[in-house]
């Protein structure tokens, strides 16, 4: 008979979150669909200064491909990603946040994910949002 040999515990590697939920093609359908809602809205499209919203929506790609464990290629080519350093520039107030929400909750529910990876996805997004509330109003 031949022998079997087994597999230890801890010696397969899991999927990362981003494997999980399609790779790179989801993080680029999420963030395109919200830079979709972003172009239309009067409270956020001011604060992307650039005429042209692409290269704003590559970086924000970028950044949530290697925060979820797909490549790193945003700290390749822009260092740490100092969120709340980046943002600093533009006043965020509550207002800001909720607009910046309602247009991330379009894009995550259009994705059609797992219950439980849009509950992950969508808990992750409200605390970024919340963290780079800046200013009162």
């Amino acid at each position: 008979m031949d022998r079997v040999n087994e597999i230890r515990r801890g010696t397969l590697q899991e999927q990362t979150f981003y494997e999980q939920v399609g790779g790179e093609e989801t993080f680029r359908r999420l963030v395109h669909r919200f830079y979709e809602g972003v172009a239309e809205d009067p409270l956020l499209r001011p604060m992307y200064p650039e005429e042209d919203l692409g290269p704003a929506e590559e970086r924000f790609t970028l950044f949530l491909i290697q925060y979820w464990g797909g490549p790193t290629t945003y700290s390749e080519n822009r260092g740490h990603p100092r969120l709340r350093m980046r943002h600093a520039p533009f006043a965020v107030d509550r207002a800001a946040h909720d607009a910046w929400l309602k247009h991330m909750r379009v894009a995550v529910e259009e994705l059609g994910l797992s219950e439980e990876h849009e509950h992950t996805l969508w808990n992750y997004l409200t605390y970024a949002a919340a963290s780079m509330v800046n200013t009162e109003g």
